[in-house]
């Protein structure tokens, strides 16, 4: 997580979103999530906007002083229109030049992952036999999210000593752990939940019940991502 964790910047190992079979990856949901650009955005908000008053290209074209090459490579995307053309579009159309904004401002970002399908992440705790299965991850917006499916086998070690900027919510699954978080510890059970600062030292002090599983779920401030 960049310089804001200092467990380990997380890194998919696997998963392949780009073939034909492949699940969604994490933080991606058709075209409607964060990958719709802004050249996208405005493009298809010029559209709307022109088709919604019953234009053509070639007289929208005319009307902004652009030609029709041009308009066209807008709507489609293709291109990142100059403030100069937007205010000759803006006033063509009738509209604030913020208009061509809030398509992309209003995106609302969506991650879907399949059961067992989420990527297995390497963290400082992987060399502890600490499992980190990543269930999905947003940052669309000011906040970023990341939710984990944490699994501790036989063999996993004890560390209380995680940093990482943001607030983490932990809920446990199966088995049972002593937690600490600062200077203080907590006995956790199925069904149990902890929230805190994770700039505090935090972690798991005694792994009483093996093998424990718990969801881990981190949000940090978007700028905190660097």
């Amino acid at each position: 997580m960049g310089k804001r964790d200092s467990e380990g910047v997380p890194a998919v190992k696997t998963l392949a979103a780009d073939t034909p079979d492949a699940p969604p990856a994490a933080g991606v949901c058709a075209k409607t999530a964060c990958t719709l650009t802004l050249e996208q955005a405005i493009g298809a908000k010029v559209r709307l906007l022109r088709r919604r008053i019953g234009i053509t290209v070639s007289e929208l074209a005319a009307a902004s002083g652009l030609s029709g090459g041009m308009l066209s490579k807008i709507e489609n995307g293709q291109i990142s229109p100059s403030l100069t053309s937007l205010q000759a579009l803006s006033t063509a159309l009738c509209v604030p030049v913020t208009a061509f904004f809030a398509g992309f401002e209003e995106q609302r970002g969506c991650a879907y992952m399949r059961a067992g399908t989420g990527p297995i992440i390497e963290r400082r705790g992987s060399r502890l036999g600490h499992q980190y299965r990543l269930l999905g991850h947003a940052l669309c917006g000011a906040v970023g999210l990341e939710p984990y499916l944490i699994t501790l086998q036989d063999d996993a070690s004890p560390h209380p000593g995680f940093q990482h900027e943001g607030t983490e919510f932990i809920y446990m699954l199966a088995g049972e752990v002593v937690y600490r978080h600062g200077d203080r510890s907590y006995h956790l059970t199925p069904g149990d939940s902890l929230l805190f600062d994770a700039a505090a030292p935090h972690g798991p002090e005694q792994l009483l019940v093996r093998p424990m599983r718990y969801l881990s779920i981190i949000a940090y401030a978007r700028e905190a991502a660097g």
